[in-house]
């Protein structure tokens, strides 16, 4: 069973049982991120680390980072002569 079907049988024993009706799937995701960013960082300023982002922080900032600044990827040339094509955003 996948998560859209169970979420339909949870409306569905809701509506019987004449209960609130549960939320969608994935509606708190990022509240949920948030809280379990700042719980590790309550752990490090308690046991005395530095509170710094891990390895995945620093690639979401330079991608966030990259993206701002208006990069797009280089242009790829593929093969040589009259039968060569580009692949990339910069064709």
């Amino acid at each position: 069973m996948d998560i859209t079907q169970q979420y339909a049988l949870d409306l569905y024993r809701s509506a019987q049982q004449g209960v609130p009706a549960p939320p969608a799937p994935g509606q708190h995701d990022w509240r949920v991120a948030a809280e379990v960013r700042e719980y590790r960082r309550l752990q490090a300023a308690t046991a005395d680390r530095p509170a710094t982002g891990g390895p995945l922080t620093r690639l979401l900032h330079a991608l966030r980072h990259t993206r701002r600044r208006g990069h797009r990827t280089t242009t790829l040339h593929t093969g040589t002569g009259t039968g060569a094509r580009s692949v990339g955003a910069g064709c």
